[in-house]
Formats: structure tokens, sequence, C-alpha cells
């Protein structure tokens, strides 16, 4: 996956997220859409990770195609 695709992901997942953010306002959500959003916000996390990864690596000179999706409990215990 490059660059413009994880973005492409970025978008598409912030969307939904954006969706379920709205509908949460105007009458809230189910319990499957509580853990949709859920999986939502790690997903997001996971490909900001990944492009970062690959940001990183070519600054270094190195190849971007070795940056590799995080497990999930690594990306949401960053300290910001």
């Amino acid at each position: 996956m490059d660059d413009n695709e994880i973005l492409q992901n970025i978008e598409k997942l912030v969307n939904e997220e954006h969706a379920l953010t709205q509908q949460a306002q105007h009458g809230g959500l189910n319990d499957e859409e509580h853990a949709r959003m859920q999986q939502l916000e790690v997903n997001l996390d996971q490909c900001w990770d990944l492009l970062r990864q690959r940001r990183a690596l070519r600054s270094a000179h190195l190849n971007p195609d070795e940056a590799k999706v995080r497990d999930a409990d690594i990306v949401e215990h960053y300290k910001q």
C-alpha cells in the first residue's frame, strides 16, 4: 500500500466516523455502531502509524514498503 492509498483509506474511515458521530448526536448509536466507532478509531490510528513509518523510512533513505501495520495494542498505547 503506498502513501496515496493509505491517505484514501484514512479519508474513507474519517468519513464513516463523521457519519456515525452525526448519528450519535441525533439519536444515539446501538451497540454494533458503538463497536464500529471504536474499530474505526483503531483503524485510523493504524493507518496514521503506517503513514508515519513510511515517511520515516523514506526520510532515512530506506524502503518505505518495509513499513508494516502494527498491532492495535501497540498503536493504541502510544504516548502523545
